[in-house]
């Protein structure tokens, strides 16, 4: 198991390389507390698809990670993570400028945590909302 804890004092530095995924996606942490997570991504043009728009996959990976992090900032060190479900709305497309991942943990309950994310532009305009249901890894 890893120790999620130590990893998010790491990431907190600007330290990512225990998650290339972060550099990958050029997702930056914004904020990290107690059940909530914030990134901010610019749109870079390989993440245009063919109608001019950013791809819908792009968006739900960015809210899959924010979540993530959210339910890290309550786990003890030994604990893990595995998403057992992930659902998504879009509601509006992006062409340009950042996107801003917000996350926050809704329940956490003894095996299972659900999340939420709402991805918005830079100017606030909500673009997806993202649920997700984790299942918690116990130490032991």
């Amino acid at each position: 198991m890893n120790d999620f804890p130590k990893y998010l004092e790491r990431l907190r530095s600007g330290d990512t390389s225990t998650n290339p995924f972060l550099d990958f996606m050029g997702m930056i942490l914004e904020q990290l507390a107690d059940g909530y997570a914030r990134f901010r991504m610019p749109v870079r043009k390989a993440f245009i698809q063919g109608s001019g728009v950013v791809q819908g996959g792009l968006i739900v990976a960015m809210a899959s990670e924010t979540i993530a992090h959210a339910v890290m900032t309550l786990l003890r060190p030994g604990e893990g993570i595995a998403t057992i479900e992930l659902k998504n709305n879009f509601l509006a497309t992006a062409r340009e400028g950042d996107l801003i991942a917000e996350g926050k943990v809704f329940k956490k309950g003894r095996t299972i945590i659900i999340g939420d994310c709402i991805v918005s532009s830079g100017s606030g305009k909500p673009l997806s909302r993202t649920t997700s249901s984790v299942l918690l890894l116990s130490a032991g």
